[in-house]
């Protein structure tokens, strides 16, 4: 605890404090507003106590391990609440609580983080590397096709829409598969923040790649017949807009090298930023992770709990309470984290959160929990409404135009706000 401030450990002893409130509240007959309330401001502790641990990590890892495990902790909340719904016998719960996760991450959060990296970027564009973009988008294709493909069935009535289980099976067991395979070479493949370094062998003139001394090994770029004082890259197949690069200041996106496998993460080049150095132990790093994480899970369930009363209330529907007030509540961590990293100008670090999120919902938590709900009382599928089957299949296609390129303006950040904003209206009247 050496390393935290004075103001940190209060807030984190506050946290603490509203965490066992929360707990209190759920188990003794507490009114349903001061319970509601009590758990709100501890969720938002907790992913407070995410996104701070987070930042520490990312110190010491690359931004795509560092968001892989932040968003593994972040989405433990919507995996205990979809097997609790679903051991309850409450579908609809569990399945708005999965699409809701999705729809709220790839909109919501990612839209506001556009918005504010791209306000704190000098040029008003948000920059990151453009492998984890589109790897999303092929896992968020790979699971539509699958939903829309049954939805099509069903609304035949041909004779496959009679096998809904087993053809979920088969598409849980392929999407996993898929998303292993595309996880594990992701997180060996990450860049070390500690790779700035310059490449005397590799950028002559040039103040070194962000997170690649060396392009697989190789000194030069083939195709390049020189590099004349790092100024120009001659015959490179991809420099983000650019056929110069002054100085070589910023490679922006550059994700391929001719002659050259990937150049993973490679988003900054000297831009003259001092070595962070942790303040935090990595175990007390993980510590904080893990029993935040784990913490959260449990207040998002008492979250949920004191919810309920509050939907007869309000005289909200069903699909809003899911799709958008559990959704948003469980997605705090990415909320708080995505938010503070872009605007802290750590873009490929704040991308990763929220893109991980999503590829971890739709490629990893949503097939897994198909199997597992076979063991539970009620059985989830691929097979959902047609409302959500369009929201999912147009959020696809929104999430390849807006991050595809590895840049992004503000007014596309608030485009994606704004599907997500419609999206939610729609829901009230559900």
């Amino acid at each position: 605890m050496a390393g935290l401030t004075p103001l940190e450990r209060s807030v984190l002893l506050l946290i603490a404090v509203l965490t066992a409130l929360a707990g209190v509240a759920n188990y003794q007959p507490w009114p349903a507003v001061p319970r509601f309330a009590v758990a709100t401001l501890a969720l938002a502790g907790l992913a407070w106590v995410v996104s701070f641990a987070t930042e520490q990590l990312g110190e010491r890892f690359g931004p795509g391990v560092t968001g892989m495990m932040q968003s593994t902790l972040g989405n433990l909340p919507e995996l205990f609440v979809v097997i609790f719904a679903l051991q309850k016998g409450e579908l609809v719960v569990a399945q708005t609580a999965i699409i809701g996760s999705v729809l709220a991450n790839a909109l919501l959060v990612l839209g506001l983080v556009i918005v504010v990296g791209a306000r704190r970027s000098p040029d008003g564009l948000m920059r990151f590397s453009k492998r984890l973009p589109r790897d999303t988008a092929t896992l968020l294709q790979v699971t539509v096709f699958i939903i829309v493909l049954l939805g099509l069935s069903l609304a035949a009535h041909d004779p496959a829409s009679h096998h809904v289980k087993g053809i979920s099976i088969v598409g849980a067991i392929c999407l996993l598969l898929v998303y292993m395979t595309w996880v594990v070479p992701y997180l060996r493949t990450d860049r070390l923040p500690g790779a700035a370094e310059p490449s005397a062998d590799g950028a002559g003139g040039a103040d070194g790649l962000h997170g690649a001394d060396e392009v697989h090994g190789a000194d030069q770029v083939q195709g390049a017949d020189q590099v004349q004082g790092a100024d120009q890259v001659q015959g490179a197949d991809q420099v983000q807009g650019a056929d110069q690069v002054h100085g070589v200041d910023q490679v922006q996106g550059a994700d391929q090298g001719h002659g050259a496998d990937r150049v993973q993460g490679a988003t900054e080049v000297g831009r003259g930023e001092e070595p962070r150095v942790p303040r935090l132990s990595l175990g007390l790093t993980l510590a904080l992770l893990i029993v935040a994480g784990t913490a959260s899970a449990f207040v998002s369930d008492w979250f949920v709990n004191g919810l309920e009363p509050a939907i007869g209330i309000l005289h909200i529907s069903q699909a809003f309470a899911g799709l958008v007030i559990v959704a948003i509540a469980g997605n705090a961590v990415e909320n708080t984290a995505g938010l503070a990293l872009a605007y802290k100008r750590r873009s490929d670090l704040a991308i990763s959160v929220v893109k991980n999120s999503v590829a971890q919902i739709v490629a990893f938590l949503f097939p897994a929990l198909v199997l597992v709900s076979f063991a539970l009382k009620t059985t989830l599928t691929f097979a959902l409404a047609p409302v959500y089957i369009g929201a999912l299949a147009l959020t696809a296609l929104a999430l390849w135009q807006v991050t595809g390129d590895g840049e992004a303006a503000e007014f596309e950040g608030w485009a994606l706000v704004s599907l997500y904003v419609i999206l939610a209206a729609l829901t009230l009247y559900e």
